[in-house]
């Protein structure tokens, strides 16, 4: 079951955005992704890969072995021509293909066997996407936040505007995204991300104090995407 953010923590991450932009120029923007991709391509890759695990398996065993797996099989008198032997193979690939696809076809068991550098890449890629459709360039000084929040990987991505590139070092970021990273690992998305928002306003604070307007530019809400 995919984690998700209740009623209530909307409520508080979106109370806490509004607090603390009274506090700042800054502008954070909050967005909880049930999943950052379907990984269907991951599909494809485990059934070729079973696929091909098997033909190594076989080409590796020695003859004898193969006899007594054929005779295991059909029977120590059965016989079988060089086509209708490659079309038997042919046949039990096609099953081995079809079937491990299906398996992880399931979302958990996608989700499970997708290598987490390749959820990281496409989480950051999301992020980045999101970043530039939805903050980037919509603030006057340019101080625009996000903190974006993938549920089903328990992954967490911390984007910033480009003049808060000079001011505020990545480490810093890094150290919220790890806090708020290790929340979700306990089911309380919530609560890390309440507190995300909060240590991004300080940041922000020190760095980006509001000026004489203060503009709100950007919502206040938990935005939830879906997969």
């Amino acid at each position: 079951m995919v984690m998700t953010v209740d009623p209530g923590d909307h409520q508080r991450v979106t109370a806490a955005v509004r607090e603390v932009e009274t506090r700042t120029s800054g502008e954070i923007v909050t967005i909880a992704a049930r999943s950052s991709d379907h990984y269907l391509d991951m599909v494809l890759a485990w059934g070729v890969l079973a696929v091909f695990l098997a033909l190594a398996t076989l080409a590796a065993l020695p003859p004898p072995m193969v006899e007594r797996l054929h005779g295991a099989a059909l029977g120590w008198q059965a016989q079988l021509s060089h086509g209708e032997a490659l079309a038997a193979l042919i046949l039990l690939l096609a099953v081995k293909f079809g079937a491990v696809c299906w398996i992880v076809s399931l979302r958990p068991v996608r989700l499970a066997l997708t290598p987490r550098a390749i959820k990281a890449r496409r989480v950051r890629a999301r992020a980045i996407d999101c970043f530039r459709v939805g903050a980037e360039w919509r603030t006057v000084g340019r101080t625009a936040v996000l903190i974006y929040v993938s549920l089903a990987e328990h992954q967490v991505e911390i984007v910033a505007d480009r003049a808060i590139h000079s001011r505020v070092e990545p480490e810093e970021w890094g150290r919220i995204a790890a806090g708020l990273v290790d929340a979700l690992k306990d089911g309380r998305p919530g609560d890390g991300l309440v507190a995300a928002v909060e240590q991004s306003g300080e940041l922000l604070a020190r760095h980006f104090p509001p000026d004489v307007r203060n503009p709100n530019e950007l919502p206040d809400r938990l935005i939830e995407t879906g997969q």
